[in-house]
Order: structure tokens, then sequence, then C-alpha cells
């Protein structure tokens, strides 16, 4: 009988698609994300996350469920307790399971015992507790609140003994230990689940990554709209407290390439994963999954950080890049396939072994990574709420915090943080809004999304078709009915 294969999942936060090297980022320093397509994997360059922020994200990409399947679409409502969980049913199918770094999907009162066999955090100590250390350290880089820093996100460098980033560092530590101490002759195979925090902002890196990134490099950044009637209001509303406005292009760029190497430090790190691997004689025998939970705007629009109900490739387009083990014959490429996070669950159970037990919507890719390009007709993520749901608010924030722009503007009940929902065919993205103006990109003559055609008539018959596609998106997913019969009395 073949050994069952490890599983290394190697999450970044907020790392979006095109800071990679091989994707076409000429600034980017990541030989180690490179390799993996050229060598022995598959990098998915229109990957797309369910929800673009975390905790959403998260339950989605651990479940195979989309977010409106059993209503986690705030950050304040995570898995619960019969929610179905990756890590619990590897578990439950022999795997040890080590869990290093963020959680973001079981809450803090609950045991993670029953999804895990060892979970680090990476806060060793008290004051390693980015809480109270963190607001301190915030206020050394934001300035006066009525400055144009105040809510950038933007620090800078920073020295290799400051506080901030150090758990990524312990986390990644951890990993190295437990391969090191691993038994190429276990009978029991191993998931590591690792969940960093780079490059979420605060923007700001040590050297030599933070030195390392040429300025003169970087691509592009998407300009403020002409017209901001044509996008979502939501970025309006974030755009005007944000206060970037006096920002020139260059000083984005610097926040940017500080961006650029946070990513480069975590292929640093990951890189390290994979040298333990193969000196352990692992490599061969471990799948290895790398991705993000959704991307981050880094100056695109005048804005920065991201936003729960806009769709944009900047939040919505994440790396993924898939190891199989040698029993599954890799084509190694970059894939033009339209694939979403939800199939992760699918893809694993399949490499593993088994298949998953309850209703799920995603679909395995292990058959694009043994070369087919044709994976899903589309693909999709969703936001926001209905009027008067106040429980998706997440308040709580006020304006000392960096998050309060787009918290705030959450807060109205304006048509800002109403429900969407994106899908993408083809070339061409529809994002159907409940409470204001519908949008429809042409993402090969428009890849900065700035030219909304919902009103050009030439696109009507595409948009019945996308709009029919939603429907019939909503009608397979809309809930989920449990395993378990209820006693009847």
């Amino acid at each position: 009988m073949n050994k069952r294969t490890n599983f290394i999942v190697f999450i970044a936060d907020q790392m979006r698609a095109d800071s990679l090297g091989h994707l076409g980022n000429r600034a980017a320093i990541t030989p180690n994300f490179d390799k993996i397509y050229q060598e022995d994997g598959v990098s998915f360059d229109n990957a797309y996350c369910q929800n673009p922020v975390c905790v959403p994200s998260r339950c989605s990409f651990l479940t195979g469920w989309y977010p409106h399947v059993r209503g986690h679409r705030t950050m304040h409502f995570l898995l619960e307790k019969d929610d179905p969980m990756l890590l619990k049913i590897l578990k439950n199918h022999g795997y040890y399971v080590l869990w290093v770094g963020r959680n973001d999907v079981i809450p803090a009162d609950r045991d993670l015992s029953e999804y895990c066999h060892e979970y680090y955090s990476g806060y060793e100590a008290d004051n390693d507790n980015p809480i109270a250390a963190h607001k301190e350290w915030e206020k050394s880089f934001r300035g006066p609140t009525d400055g144009d820093n105040y809510y950038s996100f933007y620090a800078g460098k920073i020295k290799e003994s400051d506080q901030y980033g150090k758990a990524d560092w312990n986390c990644v530590n951890k990993v190295l230990s437990f391969i090191n101490n691993y038994s190429e002759n276990s009978d029991t195979p191993f998931c590591i689940y690792v969940s960093l925090s780079f490059p979420h902002p605060p923007y700001a890196c040590e050297d030599p990554w933070f030195s390392s990134i040429d300025r003169s490099k970087i691509g592009d950044i998407r300009p403020v709209p002409k017209d901001w009637s044509k996008k979502a209001s939501m970025l309006k509303g974030i755009y005007e407290k944000q206060k970037l406005q006096n920002w020139g292009i260059e000083r984005f760029k610097e926040l940017r390439a500080t961006y650029y190497a946070m990513v480069s430090r975590l292929d640093y790190q990951f890189g390290l994963i994979v040298k333990a691997l193969k000196d352990k004689n692992l490599y061969d025998d471990t799948s290895i999954f790398v991705f993000s939970d959704h991307g981050d705007y880094t100056g695109d629009y005048g804005i920065v950080e991201k936003s729960q109900n806009t769709f944009e490739d900047s939040l919505t387009n994440i790396p993924l890049i898939i190891k199989p083990n040698k029993s599954i014959k890799v084509k190694p490429r970059i894939s033009e396939a339209l694939v979403e996070l939800v199939d992760l669950p699918a893809t694993i159970a399949d490499m593993a072994g088994f298949e998953l037990d309850y209703t799920q919507f995603g679909k395995s890719l292990v058959h694009v990574l043994k070369g087919d390009e044709e994976h899903k007709d589309a693909v999709f993520c969703e936001g926001g709420r209905i009027h008067g749901e106040i429980q998706a608010m997440e308040i709580g924030h006020g304006p000392e915090s960096l998050y309060w722009p787009r918290l705030s503007t959450q807060y109205s009940e304006g048509p800002e943080h109403t429900k969407a929902v994106m899908i993408r065919m083809g070339d061409f993205k529809y994002i159907e809004r409940l409470y204001e103006q519908s949008e429809l990109y042409d993402l090969k003559n428009d890849p900065d999304e700035l030219y909304n055609l919902i009103g050009d008539k030439r696109y009507a018959e595409l948009i019945l078709e996308m709009k029919e596609r939603l429907l019939r998106f909503f009608m397979e997913t809309t809930d989920y009915v449990p395993n378990t019969r209820d006693k009847r009395f």
C-alpha cells in the first residue's frame, strides 16, 4: 500500500496574486514560490477567494461552503460547533494535525483539540502579544490624527529586533522543529497548517527584505476613478475617510514596495520549510498548498487595505500554488483555469484518499494538476449585508482605529455595505448589487476595472447570461441540510 501523502498548507494573509514574480511582477523577489510551478507544481493565475476579508474567506475554504450557505458573512461569526472543518476531518482520518499561526475561524472559548493535536499561536510571552504593544507601536508611525498618514497603515522600515512580525518567525521555527523531529518511517501522516500574518498591513518590514525591492520596477498602480458613480459607493466612502488624496504616485509606490518586501520575507520563510522537507526526505511524499485568504488594495484607486463587498482583482484574485505528492503525475505550469478556494477541501480529500461525508460545493483540482485546463465555467465571490442587519456591521471601532474609514462606512444604512455577489466567466466580471448600480468589466481590455459597462446595450445578452448563471449558483448552493436526523416526538 502506498504511503498516504503528508500536507503542508501554507497561508499568507492578504496577499494579492500579482505580488509574485512568476505572475508578472518585475519588482517581486519570490524565488521559492516561483520555483514550484517550474519544477513540480501548478500555479493558478485565475484563482479566486469567496469573500474579500479574513474570517468569511477562511470559513469558506475550510468547509467547502460559500459564505452565504450558513451565514458566514462577517468577521464576528465564526464556525459553529457542528460545522464541518478540514483540519478536524483530517484528524479524524488519522492525520497528525499541527496548527500554527492565525486562527480566525474557531471562537476563542472553544477547545481546539478536536481540530488538531497541537496548536501554536506564535506568541510565546505576554510581551509578544500584539494587542497592547501593537497600539503603542501604531502611535509611533501614524502621526497626527488629522495627518495624511493616520489611516494609511504605512510604517515602512522596521528593525529586526522589533516585535512586529516576530510571531511569524516563531511559527516558522515551530514548523521546522516539527519536520526535523518527524520520522520519515512514521506510519502517521501529518498535516501542517501554517497561517502567517504577512503581508497583512500595517505595511512594515525589516532588512534585508525592505531594501531589496527595486523601486524603479514597481508597476502601475490603479488610478483614482474619474467618476466614482461608476464604482461601488463603499470605495468612495473609504477613499474620502482615509485621507490619502495628497499622496503622490512615488509615495504609493514606496508603500507597495514595502508590501512586496513583506511578500519576499514570506517567500524566504516558505523556502526554509521546503528545504527542511527535502533534508528529511519528506518532500516527495508531501503535498503543498500555498495561497492567501484574499488580497489588498495597496494604493489602487487611492485606497489601502480591503473592503468586505468590493471585488476588484486586487482583493479577489489570490495566489494558489499546489505541489502534489509524487504519486500524482503533475504537469508543471501556470494554469489559466478558473478555480476557487472553495475547491481546497475536495482537493485535499481526493489526495488523501477519502470522500467528504457532507454536502459541499468545491471540486477537486487533481485533474487540473495532471494537465486539464477546464475546471469551472464560473467563479464567485460575495459579501455585504441587507439593511438592518446590525450583527453584520462589525460595530466597535472608533476614529482612533486604523480600520475606522472602512468600518464606519460599513455602519451606514446607505448602499455602501450592502449585499453584492461577483461572478467571473471567461474574461468578464459581473457584480450584482442589491441596493445600488451593478457592475460589468471586460478584464481583457480593462484589467484595472475602471470602466463599468453595465449600461452598455451591447452587453445586454451577456449580462442576462451571467444573471442566469448566478441564479443557478444560488439555487445549487443556497443552504446545507445536515446529515443527521432529529428525533421526532
